[in-house]
């Protein structure tokens, strides 16, 4: 007898024992009983945090065995496009590979040989970890009968005009060129600058103080190329006789309204706001009420595009803002730059800068399929344990 347990070689052989007689399979005519795994990202292998939920299910799983249900522990893995594409891209880079060198179809070759690596690598965890799942099932989320069934609701989704296409202004990564939710970006609060302009007014129209132009303040040059308002609040009788009339945008030349709009606050700087609707989410909300024109005024890498005055366009976003503001000095048209500690939006997995950008983009209604699904629980046909997840559940549905 060995005077050591070596657990490696007693469990690896039951566990096959157990794989080959199919006790992981659904067995008897009991009850149905089901757990779908949370398919891991075929990221990286798996973590501690994935040996205590496996830990978890496989004892509820063994329990309603015993108790004579058929029970079904599906497993599989989630192919995590965004995610994995950033690690493929992290490692060809550790080579001085660039996504762009290999072309689309070798770089999607790459993806694959790296699931296959870390797909196998995370199947070999799971049954180190004696997890009692069901292998003939296992899935991963890009398998064709996966894809066939996407497409599939998406269709009928759209038929039952469920699913419909618009632009709308989302958070878009400029690195990863996608949108991302709101969930994925971290706000971060970071020392910058606010440069005070001046837009001048057209007409030979005067403020109140007799100035011939109007100040505004960005922390966002480079959009000021977009813009396509000057806003006020109504209340405001330093520009109250000004609405209605114009300005003309700097480094543009085009003319612009002056609008009163309750969302300005008149104590913050001078009292007026630069509109963007093409990249401001408050902007682009301001810009419907008003039925401004959008200009959208970058590529989806985040270069200035032919929207842009020529000696901008093709400069990237940050080199642009440099270049703005020093032609804005020249014209005389910088009334001050102070130091300003402001929220940066990035995103979590590139911590890229995200813009707010209009793209063509599918929307689900959610109301309609919400309700029933509120209603199963409400009605007790579904039921959360423990129930207080309830709550988070209905916020996130209502």
């Amino acid at each position: 007898m060995d005077g050591s347990f070596d657990p490696a070689a007693i469990e690896a052989g039951l566990y096959d024992d157990w794989e080959r007689s199919g006790h992981f399979a659904p067995a008897g005519n009991g009850r149905a009983y089901c757990i779908v795994i949370p398919p891991p990202n075929i990221t990286d292998r798996l973590h501690i945090g994935h040996a205590f939920q496996h830990t978890l299910m496989d004892a509820l799983m063994r329990y309603h065995r015993m108790t004579g249900r058929r029970a079904l522990w599906q497993t599989g893995t989630d192919h995590a496009q965004i995610s994995t594409q950033m690690v493929v891209e992290r490692r060809l880079l550790q080579q001085g590979i660039k996504r762009e060198d290999l072309g689309r179809q070798a770089f999607i070759d790459r993806v694959w040989e790296w699931k296959q690596t870390t797909g196998g690598n995370i199947s070999r965890q799971i049954r180190r970890m004696g997890s009692s799942v069901d292998w003939r099932r296992e899935r991963f989320t890009m398998d064709e009968g996966f894809s066939r069934a996407v497409i599939e609701v998406f269709v009928r989704l759209y038929d039952e005009g469920l699913i419909y296409r618009g632009k709308r202004l989302v958070n878009w990564d400029p690195v990863l060129q996608t949108s991302i939710s709101d969930l994925e970006v971290d706000n971060h609060e970071e020392a910058g600058q606010l440069w005070h302009f001046r837009y001048p007014l057209a007409d030979g129209a005067r403020t109140q103080a007799g100035a011939d132009h109007l100040v505004v303040a960005t922390t966002r040059p480079e959009t000021m190329l977009g813009d396509t308002a000057v806003a006020v609040h109504p209340d405001d009788e330093r520009y109250r006789s000004l609405v209605g009339k114009a300005v003309i945008l700097p480094l543009v030349g085009r003319r612009i309204p002056i609008i009163a709009d309750d969302y300005v606050d008149r104590a913050f700087g001078s009292g007026c706001v630069k509109i963007t609707p093409g990249h401001d989410f408050n902007d682009h909300a301001i810009g419907a009420r008003h039925g401004l024109e959008t200009v959208n005024i970058f590529a989806a890498d985040a270069t200035l595009n032919d929207n842009a005055p020529a000696a901008y366009r093709g400069l990237d976003r940050f080199v642009a803002r440099e270049r703005i503001v020093a032609d804005m000095e020249s014209a005389g048209l910088v009334e001050r730059i102070q130091a300003h500690t402001m929220t940066v939006p990035r995103g979590d997995r590139s911590d890229a800068v995200i813009e707010p950008w209009l793209t063509d983009q599918w929307f689900v209604k959610i109301q309609p399929l919400a309700e029933p699904a509120i209603k199963a629980v409400e009605d007790g046909d579904i039921e959360f344990v423990p129930r207080q997840y309830e709550n988070m559940y209905f916020a996130w549905m209502r």
